[in-house]
């Protein structure tokens, strides 16, 4: 079935129809596979985009540029410091003048409110690269990483361990809801998602044969699981000072060998390992020997600088965080070339 998606805005998950979610999916594997045999084609040369960046970013704005060049696109960079978005103009204003000069513009920031506003006011279309609520081009990456390993979306048991209440807990529920994942999300009872979310993530269960449910439980949760997802514990813009009760709470949750055994002998497929990244999982970052320096001897988990995965797991037969990153270049000229080209 051809679908025709010009024109429409990418803001959160839960706009799309399933189907139009899926021809997304497979339209990242498509374009995927060209790439990787060499076919390049500029099919929307002579466009341009705009991408807006009020949170730093390597793999969004890397994939966006990337995606742009590949597609024969033009493509410019604003940064907080270059952009008087919100401060000396309005987000209405900037939507208007950026819609005369661009035929798509991408927000990646912290209010949700303020990419929906970008999106109400321009005259193009808006894609969310990120705010504190929602993360929809991470989704289509992700489910399209799962849908390449395992073949088929529908049925898959994943498994989130970590703090449910933001963005990447919110969309993958939401996403997995949607297409008929079984989603399990485990982690702090104070950090699951607000009621009225879960509600209506229900109601898309009772179409899509999906389940959702949460435990504290971390062997219990992974006992099956396909795919074994983690975020970082403490999100960009959050204070340094909410490391020390996060870490209290969190530690439990780490994703550590004997948890990826645990479902491995528990599951008829995979488990696999995702990480959206970046992620703290060894000394090789400031903040993992900050945060190793400062708590390591009050909770010997994080001595090493590993913090929600370790080192051992990230880098072993399990893991597909680098086939993840490389396919948000793919999922997000899916989305541009859906968006504006077809």
């Amino acid at each position: 079935m051809a679908y025709n998606l010009r024109a429409r805005d990418l803001l959160k998950i839960s706009d799309f129809r399933p189907d139009e979610l899926n021809y997304l999916i497979d339209l990242s594997i498509h374009l995927k596979k060209q790439n990787h045999t060499g076919v390049m084609t500029e099919r929307l040369k002579g466009k341009s985009i705009c991408i807006m960046f009020q949170k730093t970013s390597t793999r969004t704005r890397c994939s966006f540029e990337t995606a742009a060049f590949e597609l024969g696109m033009g493509c410019t960079y604003l940064d907080s410091s270059s952009s008087q978005f919100g401060k000396k103009e309005s987000v209405a204003d900037t939507a208007q003048v950026l819609s005369r000069f661009y035929d798509g513009i991408e927000f990646r920031g912290f209010k949700q409110s303020d990419v929906e506003e970008l999106a109400k006011y321009a005259t193009v279309p808006v894609w969310n690269g990120l705010t504190d609520e929602s993360h929809p081009t991470q989704m289509i990456a992700d489910m399209m990483t799962i849908k390449e390993w395992f073949g088929f979306l529908k049925g898959i048991k994943l498994v989130f361990l970590g703090d449910g209440r933001f963005n990447m807990g919110n969309s993958l529920m939401v996403t997995c809801a949607k297409l008929g994942l079984h989603y399990v999300l485990c982690g702090p009872k104070k950090f699951w998602p607000k009621k009225e979310l879960i509600d209506q993530c229900k109601r898309w269960c009772k179409d899509s044969g999906g389940t959702i449910s949460f435990t504290e439980d971390k062997m219990k949760a992974v006992e099956g699981a396909n795919v074994i997802y983690t975020d970082i514990w403490v999100s960009m813009g959050e204070d340094f000072k909410v490391w020390d009760e996060r870490i209290k709470l969190m530690r439990p949750f780490q994703v550590d060998m004997e948890t990826m055994l645990h479902a491995e002998k528990t599951a008829k497929l995979g488990p696999i390992f995702m990480h959206c990244l970046p992620s703290y999982h060894g000394l090789d970052t400031d903040v993992g020997r900050e945060v190793a320096k400062q708590f390591g001897k009050k909770y010997p988990q994080v001595k090493n600088g590993e913090l929600e995965v370790t080192d051992e797991v990230f880098n072993s037969r399990f893991s597909f965080v680098f086939d993840e990153a490389e396919n948000r270049l793919h999922s997000i000229k899916a989305i541009i070339l859906a968006t504006i080209g077809i």
